[in-house]
């Protein structure tokens, strides 16, 4: 993670997965299988871009 690396919302986190839906996304999170993330004091959910890249590339499969 760079000083320069974005933060997503859960809008635009479930926008770069193609649409899976917000109750997956925190389905996901409750069994530890999401993207780490950060909780904002107000509670909103936030994942640097770079985090969401490295936890695609380990759902990659290997042919």
């Amino acid at each position: 993670m760079s000083r320069h690396d974005e933060l997503l919302t859960v809008p635009q986190i479930l926008d770069a997965l193609g649409g899976v839906s917000r109750r997956t996304f925190y389905r996901w999170r409750e069994t530890g299988q999401a993207p780490r993330g950060l909780k904002l004091p107000n509670g909103e959910i936030r994942v640097y871009r770079s985090e969401l890249a490295t936890w695609l590339d380990s759902l990659r499969e290997v042919s």
